[in-house]
């Protein structure tokens, strides 16, 4: 259990057209976790689990800008490091690593622009859910903001369960 709430970063991203990003703010827990490599992604695979955060997978994050309209997303990193450029072309490049968690709303533009060898992150969606792929391509939209639109309010933070994190400051 978390004996003490930590509070993470929030990044706000307007849409620019291409990637529409969301009203939400992705958010970002520094240096949550100690356990890296395949013990720190068991142990993300099972907290992410705990708050019926699933459907997960580990891999790492792709080198385009893309975004997801059927899902909010949850990414721990578990080994390594890497600078991410968030929101699309017009957003923010930050460097993550291990130890650190990323609450991404649906709609928001993530790409991997440089990574250690060992770069690993566990992914993974609210109550499981279905995701797409969407890489700000024309055409994509108006049914990318429909999808977003009816993309439901998780119950639980990834990370902090019921009582904090997305499920107090994206209500």
């Amino acid at each position: 259990m978390i004996s003490t709430k930590p509070q993470p970063e929030m990044l706000y991203f307007k849409d620019d057209g291409l990637i529409p990003n969301s009203r939400f703010p992705l958010l970002l827990y520094r240096d949550v976790f100690p356990e890296t490599g395949s013990e720190g992604a068991s142990w993300l695979e099972q907290r992410f689990s705990v708050n019926n955060w699933t459907n997960s997978w580990r891999n790492g994050v792709f080198s385009y800008h893309h975004y997801h309209s059927t899902s909010h997303e949850v990414l721990g990193v578990y080994s390594g490091s890497a600078v991410l450029h968030l929101g699309g072309e017009k957003g923010q490049k930050v460097r993550v690593k291990a130890g650190d968690i990323m609450v991404i709303p649906a709609g928001v533009g993530h790409k991997k622009l440089e990574a250690s060898a060992d770069f690993g992150v566990v992914g993974a969606y609210p109550d499981g859910r279905s995701y797409d792929v969407l890489r700000g391509k024309p055409g994509d939209r108006p049914q990318a903001d429909q999808n977003i639109a009816a993309v439901p309010m998780p119950k639980t933070d990834p990370f902090l369960g019921k009582d904090g994190g997305l499920v107090r400051l994206w209500n």
